[in-house]
């Protein structure tokens, strides 16, 4: 920039630069045609006046106008004209000192967008960086939340009433009358306290007396709320399947699923008895 400011204050010092310092006094001149023949007006003047309040954004932009303003008055004014000979001499000189800084020009380009691309990589690592620390807090966050939780749980288990022998027998007796749907829901909750326990297996063995106090009270509310809902729809239920060949066969089924996981809890129950 510092090397192209030199070369415009030399072309613009020139003996011949007098006509292109300031904006053509069209009106004066009496020039009716020259907006019709110049789409963009350009002088010398004009230029330093942007250079100065930094309206450009690069060295090219200044080129640019520069030769726009020889461009202009070799377009408006005929060859034998002096101010078409002053202005296609000063831009034969402009010309051959841009091509002097060219070389030092495209270095300065060049560095100006690695230093851009080095600022943006910057910026995009301190963001990554950022995010991942965001990250780290939302985990330990998590972690403490698990931790308290964990408190909470085991404060509830420690406050929650055991069930009685008759309540857990009651309780059984109530799980075989849930259907595929619930006792799945039901099962689901065993194997959350106990992952080994196959809930998805189409036969399975519910020991009531090894469940935790906590699954024991969870199935008895989820049981309670589940046969309150199937009782109010008992009826439009009932109706419906009477009339429906299809559906019976599928109620078939369900009570002889509820049927095997009774027998299975009953079986569980028998084999206690017999060991005591």
């Amino acid at each position: 920039m510092r090397q192209f400011a030199t070369m415009f204050r030399q072309i613009a010092q020139h003996k011949w630069a007098w006509p292109f310092l300031e904006p053509v006094d069209v009106k004066g001149l009496g020039l009716h045609d020259y907006y019709k023949v110049i789409e963009k007006p350009m002088d010398l003047g004009t230029i330093k006046k942007k250079m100065e309040s930094s309206e450009y954004s690069n060295v090219r932009e200044i080129y640019a106008d520069v030769r726009l303003v020889f461009k202009n008055a070799m377009r408006y004014n005929e060859e034998k004209e002096d101010v078409y000979v002053m202005a296609e001499s000063l831009l034969e000189k402009f010309e051959e000192k841009w091509l002097l800084i060219m070389p030092k020009l495209v270095e300065e380009e060049k560095k100006q967008v690695d230093e851009e691309a080095e600022k943006h990589a910057n910026k995009q690592l301190t963001m990554e960086a950022a995010q991942a620390e965001m990250a780290r807090d939302l985990s330990n966050e998590l972690y403490e939340i698990d931790l308290q939780l964990e408190k909470l749980r085991e404060s509830v288990v420690q406050r929650c009433r055991k069930l009685s022998t008759q309540e857990k027998k009651g309780l059984s007796a109530a799980l075989g009358r849930l259907s595929p749907e619930d006792l799945s829901k039901a099962l689901k909750m065993v194997s959350e306290s106990n992952p080994s326990f196959p809930a998805g297996a189409p036969e399975v063995e519910l020991d009531i007396d090894v469940q935790t106090d906590v699954t024991l009270w969870r199935l008895k509310v989820f049981v309670q709320e589940a046969l309150k809902a199937a009782n109010k729809s008992s009826g439009g239920t009932n109706a419906q399947n009477n009339n429906n060949t299809g559906t019976g066969e599928i109620n078939k089924n369900n009570a002889k699923r509820r049927r095997e996981i009774s027998d299975a809890i009953n079986k569980a129950s028998i084999k206690r008895a017999k060991k005591a």
